[in-house]
């Protein structure tokens, strides 16, 4: 009995002998101890969590190098590897999760719409359910602060730039020809439907390195990853009809989208100022094919649209007015894939090519433009850690154009060019706390077509100042090559430059965000010409320069009134340039110095009915009156339109649409044309530039066929 008592003895012994006690206390970078925290070996069942004041003890049979895990809810796991006689009275920090979503958002200048999303300003239905837009997404985003009133264009002028300083891309890869081509005093539409897209992010300024080819902003567009379910759309409309439908396989899927539109019907109804020979008429269609790996997707996407049109408008030096005439084709496709490398790596690559065929007939001239354009890249990601991502990639553009011209007193000529684009760029997303993070960035760029290098350095970063609100700043440099209308005649040229400074703040609650944003931009190296018109014999310098400078304001409140969603912008623009064939600094024509926008949309339950309006103020814009001394001496009154729209479920899939543009018919000026001469007392006749229509009216009934019986295209609306 004493032999088995001390061998008991010894056991036990030995037992407590081979325990070892595991200890320390756990708090947060700012030194508060963590209550909760999970403690333990991994791969064992030793463990504990710790006490009021962070503290933690337990006892483990284990020896040698053992992991030692430390993990709270919105802190980073705390990871420890050494031998487990050494972890006694260890201090362990833990370091906010900065992958939660409280944590600080880069954002200035840039307005995302996207269900994935950390901070909405629009939602995806957003671009089509806003009554001025007429369904076309750029209508909805010229809601939106930062963007300028120019009625008779329809494109967007973004923070004092021209149209063309703004570049699109469908799925990171750049659109070239991004507008469906119109005339006169009759603003285009973007070429594609928004019907594709879930994704939109607007930058009005300080992009991303990845960008470039763009003064002004960048508008990116993403295509759906995959369909909910298969569905056929089917849509009735007085300017014409649409047809889609949506095949879904395992790991497929296949969107097709068609429409045809003609304006004969309508204008036979509500006739306009112009003189139709023959009412537009365009035919379009688009695909978008999915297909998904075991670590990526494939995308295929391709759109063509043909359209014609030919009519007679009114101009002060033609008595019988002027011809006009236009034929256009055009077809896009742009394939991408991305997918994981490893844990750590992912890739994106992808192309797009465009041709366009454009043929104008103005008068007794025939002008035929033909443009194939395309477009490289390849991307890499490097999640080193959740504070640090690294980004960086390469890609090429090339573009040719053609351009014919013949006329009955001069002989058919062509010109045109040829221009290679190679671009590389770097940047990180360095997060140092959920409240402070930074984005450097780098981008190179070398043009062969004046074999030219440039730099542009960029940098934005924000800071968390309460649980719901943010400040950032953003600094960029942008490049962008002249337009065809310069490089067709010369390459003895440079590229165009501007500087970006932005200071942004944003408190974003539960259904509320409001957004205010000051910037000021320093444009150089802006091309200028000695001719009212470019022509072969033009001289062409970069000796233009200007600037923009202003305060954007943004409120959206979907919370405060029941089955109501509404926001409000504003926009104060100062811009002066001296470039073209200006003769002194001035505010060029297409910047007003106001603009207001206030969209509002409400669900009535009763009535199975969403309805809406949209106002539109912009002031007036600057003109040149040749019977008054200067330069863009004048300015036209200000801008105003008020649109309505209602969409009745006449079923839960079918719906009947109305809509109105301008309803109360403001009598809107675009500007004044002057005759070429002044009459016998010197005085130059003029004419006020007006709207081809005042007002448009639209209504359409929509069916969707669909497996759940319920889906309809009210978000289409």
């Amino acid at each position: 009995m004493k032999t088995l008592f001390t061998t008991l003895l010894l056991v036990l012994s030995l037992s407590l002998s081979a325990q070892t006690i595991i200890s320390g206390k756990v708090t947060n970078n700012k030194g508060i101890p963590i209550e909760g925290a999970n403690v333990y070996l991994e791969g064992t069942y030793d463990g504990t969590t710790t006490d009021k004041e962070g503290m933690f003890s337990f006892t483990t049979t284990e020896t040698g190098s053992q992991t030692l895990i430390v993990s709270y809810i919105s802190y980073e796991k705390f990871t420890m590897i050494g031998d487990v006689s050494f972890m006694q009275n260890i201090q362990v920090k833990l370091r906010e999760d900065v992958n939660s979503l409280d944590t600080v958002v880069l954002s200035a200048g840039t307005f995302e719409a996207g269900d994935n999303s950390k901070v909405n300003a629009l939602k995806p239905l957003d671009v089509v359910t806003t009554a001025s837009a007429l369904g076309d997404f750029v209508g909805a985003l010229q809601t939106l602060p930062g963007t300028t009133t120019v009625a008779e264009d329809g494109r967007l002028f973004v923070r004092g730039g021209e149209a063309e300083e703004t570049q699109i891309f469908i799925d990171g890869i750049r659109v070239f020809t991004p507008y469906a081509p119109t005339t006169n005093n009759t603003p285009t539409r973007g070429r594609y439907s928004p019907f594709l897209f879930d994704g939109i992010t607007f930058s009005t300024g300080g992009y991303s390195a990845e960008y470039g080819q763009a003064l002004s902003s960048v508008l990116l567009l993403n295509t759906i990853d995959e369909p909910d379910q298969e569905k056929t759309d089917i849509g009735i409309m007085t300017v014409g009809g649409s047809l889609g439908n949506t095949q879904k396989w395992d790991k497929s899927s296949l969107s097709i989208n068609a429409s045809y539109i003609n304006l004969a019907p309508y204008n036979t109804l509500f006739p306009d100022r112009n003189d139709w020979e023959k009412p537009y008429e365009g035919l379009a269609g688009e695909a978008v094919f999915r297909q998904k790996f075991e670590n990526g997707l494939f995308k295929l996407y391709a759109a063509f649209d043909t359209s014609n049109f030919e009519l007679i408008q009114e101009d002060i030096n033609y008595e019988d007015g002027v011809h006009f005439k236009l034929k256009n084709s055009n077809f896009y496709t742009n394939t991408s894939y991305q997918g994981m490398l490893s844990d750590r790596w992912s890739v994106f690559g992808g192309m797009s090519y465009t041709y366009a065929d454009e043929n104008i007939g103005v008068m007794d001239s025939d002008i035929r433009d033909q443009e194939h354009s395309a477009h490289f890249k390849v991307k890499f990601k490097n999640r080193i850690s959740n504070r640090l991502k690294l980004y960086f990639g390469t890609e090429y553009f090339t573009t040719n154009f053609n351009e014919d011209y013949a006329s009955d007193f001069i002989a058919k000529t062509d010109y045109g060019y040829n221009n290679n684009i190679f671009a590389s760029y770097a940047e990180a997303d360095i997060i140092f706390s959920k409240a402070f993070a930074i984005k450097p960035g780098l981008r190179v760029e070398n043009t062969s077509l004046f074999n030219e290098f440039t730099i542009s350095p960029r940098v934005s970063l924000a800071y968390k100042t309460s649980p719901n609100s943010q400040v950032s700043l953003a600094y960029g440099n942008f490049y962008q090559n002249p337009q065809s209308n310069v490089l067709k005649f010369t390459q003895a040229i440079e590229s165009q430059e501007t500087s970006h400074y932005i200071l942004n703040y944003q408190l974003n609650s539960e259904g509320r965000i409001f957004r205010a944003e000051a910037y000021y931009k320093d444009y150089k190296n802006l091309i200028k010409y000695d001719e009212e018109f470019t022509t072969f014999n033009t001289n062409f310098s970069n000796d233009g320069f200007g600037y923009a400078k202003g305060i954007d304001l943004f409120w959206r409140d979907n919370k405060s009134i029941k089955n109501t969603d509404y926001w409000i912008s504003y926009s104060l623009l100062d811009s002066k340039r001296n470039f073209r064939n200006y003769p002194t600094e001035a505010q060029p024509n297409f910047a007003n110095t106001h603009n207001v926008s206030v969209v509002g949309k409400y669900w009535i339950e009763d009535w199975k009915s969403q309805v809406g309006f949209s106002y539109a103020f912009g002031s007036g814009r600057t003109y040149t009156n040749p019977n008054m001394e200067g330069f863009l001496n004048q300015k036209t009154k200000g801008y105003n339109n008020l649109s309505l729209n209602w969409a009745y479920l006449l079923s839960p899939q079918k719906i009947l649409y109305f809509s109105v543009n301008n309803v109360t018919g403001f009598k809107n000026v675009n500007g004044y044309q002057y005759a070429n001469t002044p009459d016998v007392n010197g005085h130059f006749a003029s004419r006020a530039l007006k709207p081809a229509a005042d007002q448009f009216f639209f209504i359409g009934f929509f069916w969707t066929i669909s497996e759940d019986n319920t889906s309809n295209q009210l978000d289409n609306l």
